[in-house]
């Protein structure tokens, strides 16, 4: 599930993207804005994986809040101008929209994100040293990691690796768009989760505890 941004000054556009959105279940709105400088907030305590961004607007022009978000956020132009194309592409959008959009139209956008999200995950691997031997482990494959004394384990489907290093010093390596502190003793696979119950976070049939300290985070993020 994609968590997706709208910021446009014009309240039909915003109306429109909407009712796309909510035609796919791959996506999730979790802020519709008219101004960019309503969105900072969301934008500080979300990971949002794609912003739908009018570029001309009074308060603050999307090309230049465009600068502005955190790296691993996708943008998604869209204006009736289509002068700003090579701006937009220069910025490394992921897709850029002319008004009025066609649902076909959005559909090719979006679905660049189902793309681009596999083939990247998909490609990327850490190798974790266990003992004398060396594993070579896709991201992936990982359901959840589990510290244990001065080791952490790998819980992969139907196996498991124990590594000599601290969950601390792993959670810097790993991808934050993939992997979340939810305990001092615990990093899951936000992709694993299906379902929080209580302080437990479930990955099917297991219950991963979410401590206090996370819990706010576990809620914005996933829910």
């Amino acid at each position: 599930m994609f968590k997706c941004l709208i910021i446009d000054d014009e309240e039909l556009a915003r109306t429109l993207i909407e009712s796309y959105l909510k035609k796919l279940d791959f996506l999730e709105l979790h802020g519709s804005y008219e101004s960019p400088l309503d969105a900072i907030g969301t934008l500080k305590e979300k990971t949002i994986d794609v912003i739908f961004l009018d570029i001309q607007m009074p308060d603050l022009k999307g090309t230049v809040f465009a600068k502005m978000i955190p790296a691993e956020t996708k943008v998604i132009f869209t204006t009736a101008y289509s002068d700003y194309a090579i701006q937009g592409f220069e910025l490394d959008a992921l897709d850029y929209l002319l008004k009025p959009i066609t649902f076909e139209r959005f559909l090719k956008a979006v679905n660049k994100l189902k793309i681009n999200n596999t083939d990247t995950v998909k490609s990327e691997y850490i190798t974790v040293k266990s003992g004398y031997d060396l594993h070579k482990i896709k991201l992936v494959d990982i359901n959840y990691i589990e510290s244990d004394s001065e080791y952490v384990v790998f819980h992969l489907n139907g196996r498991k690796i124990m590594s000599y290093q601290t969950l601390k010093s792993l959670e810097k390596t790993l991808p934050k768009t993939l992997f979340l502190r939810v305990h001092r003793s615990y990093i899951v696979n936000t992709e694993k989760v299906t379902g929080l119950k209580g302080r437990d976070l479930l990955l099917n049939e297991i219950s991963i505890p979410v401590s206090d300290s996370y819990y706010d985070t576990v809620k914005s993020k996933l829910f």
